[in-house]
């Protein structure tokens, strides 16, 4: 049937179409979660590949009969399709990626990461089975609701290297003819909590340096000068201490802060998530989202110094430091990295040197909620779910989503996927997926896309 002479699909026929077809996403999904494609530096580049190609296939089956992976200058090749829709159609990109972070065995995993294990309650364990190739199989399933025939024009792009140093954000700058539309749907995100939709429509930024403190020519043994010669290591503590308070707020003059007024995290979600160690508390002050999404962390992420097995009994003259801090939606990446050199080159103990080198200055990121597509999304949602839709933030970055912005000026973003971040514990031990969500998130973009494919396209396009 050509896609202009398709019948609309009533709700009650993509919930079931949607539940016929779930033992199939399933069956994707573990198959997927089988295969280790860890796009990091240093791992095997075969898993990534057979990945690649894997995916690839089942798209083109479920109706992506142009999806090819494209050539890149370097790094594992992005996956792009398209699928025409009637004539004056609203536009739609489907986002996800299909490699995963690691799962090395000192994380403490419980079951095989990589083979899907299904518990009593219902879960899907393995790496990748939440982040993110569930959204690829919920794009997949969305896809076959239509029998690969969607009502209105849909675009595909699955990185390969999201996890890493992407290399979509060249590809899209190179080639911003391929991402027009009117609307991307970004699936790599999840509810707070199985059963209770959000949107994310706020993510923090990520800006990084790495901080070297000196204090001595050359090392010194710690009998004969201990005491009164300071040590770099002991210097570069007390810095990054002077990072937070007591609380564990932290205190760096002039870095942006605020407060959120959307869906709150209970603490005890956040706890049974981050799996804290008995008596350990939780830093910082207010309620869970602010501190995780509108407020900036800071965190030291590697050290430079020597290992204990090659430690003697020296002071230490030099120790690095890589510290990253988070910085909140609406912030100036460049000016809330000033903030944090400034503080660290003038919180020196003792007089020590310091020297800041800058690396990294990934913008911060807030959606436009007052679109036609944003509109038709919580209607889908709402439907889909049954119940009211919130808004939820991200501590996490994904730079990529300024460049398609900047790409694409005109378009729309919705952030939404199964990975819900009470139980997901994505780039933990014990990843896993609530399968229901796969299943609800499904009918929720087939809901968009049927709604958007039957909207008058003056009222829907907005790029």
């Amino acid at each position: 049937m050509a896609p202009h002479t398709r019948m609309q699909l009533e709700t009650a026929d993509i919930a079931q179409k949607a539940a016929e077809l779930m033992p199939g996403v399933l069956a994707d999904l573990k198959t997927l979660v089988t295969i280790p494609s860890i796009a990091f530096p240093g791992y095997p580049e075969e898993p990534v590949r057979r990945m690649g190609e894997v995916t690839l296939q089942m798209f083109r089956d479920a109706g992506f009969r142009n999806a090819r992976l494209m050539d890149v200058p370097t790094g594992y090749p992005p996956i792009y399709g398209e699928i025409a829709g009637p004539e004056g159609s609203p536009t739609v990109v489907l986002y996800a990626h299909y490699d995963v972070q690691p799962a090395p065995t000192e994380q403490g995993w419980t079951s095989d990461p990589w083979t899907a294990t299904t518990t009593a309650e219902g879960r899907i364990f393995g790496r990748g089975a939440s982040d993110d190739k569930s959204g690829l199989v919920t794009h997949l399933g969305t896809l076959r609701v239509f029998d690969g025939q969607p009502p209105c024009t849909v675009k595909l792009i699955l990185e390969g290297m999201e996890e890493t140093e992407s290399n979509l954000e060249a590809f899209v700058e190179a080639h911003p003819e391929l991402f027009a539309c009117d609307l991307f749907v970004i699936c790599d995100m999840g509810n707070l909590r199985v059963g209770e939709p959000v949107f994310t429509t706020a993510l923090r930024g990520d800006v990084a340096c790495v901080v070297t403190v000196r204090t001595l020519e050359h090392p010194l043994h710690s009998g004969v000068f201990g005491g009164a010669a300071p040590d770099a290591m002991m210097a570069l503590a007390r810095l990054l201490a002077t990072l937070h308070d007591e609380d564990g707020d932290v205190v760096v003059d002039g870095v942006s802060s605020g407060t959120w007024a959307g869906e709150n995290l209970h603490e005890d979600d956040f706890r049974s998530s981050a799996d804290l160690l008995p008596g350990v508390r939780l830093t910082g002050t207010g309620p869970i989202g602010d501190r995780l999404w509108t407020r900036p962390s800071i965190n030291a992420i590697g050290i430079d110094m020597t290992s204990i097995a090659g430690s003697s009994n020296v002071l230490i003259p030099e120790a690095r430091a890589k510290v990253s801090m988070r910085i909140v939606p609406g912030s100036d990446p460049i000016q809330e990295l000033d903030a944090l050199v400034r503080h660290l080159e003038t919180h020196a103990p003792w007089g020590a040197q310091i020297d800041v080198q800058r690396t990294k200055e990934a913008p911060p990121f807030r959606c436009d909620t007052d679109g036609p597509g944003y509109a038709a999304a919580r209607w889908a949602m709402e439907t889909a779910f049954g119940t009211p839709v919130g808004e939820a933030g991200s501590g996490g970055s994904i730079p990529l989503l300024r460049t398609l912005q900047h790409a694409v000026p005109g378009a729309e973003f919705v952030l939404w996927g199964p990975e819900d971040v009470a139980g997901s514990r994505i780039h933990s031990s014990d990843e896993s997926v609530d399968p229901t969500e796969i299943e609800r998130l499904i009918v929720t973009q087939a809901l968009l896309l049927e709604r958007l494919g039957s909207q008058d396209p003056a009222r829907t396009s907005r790029a």
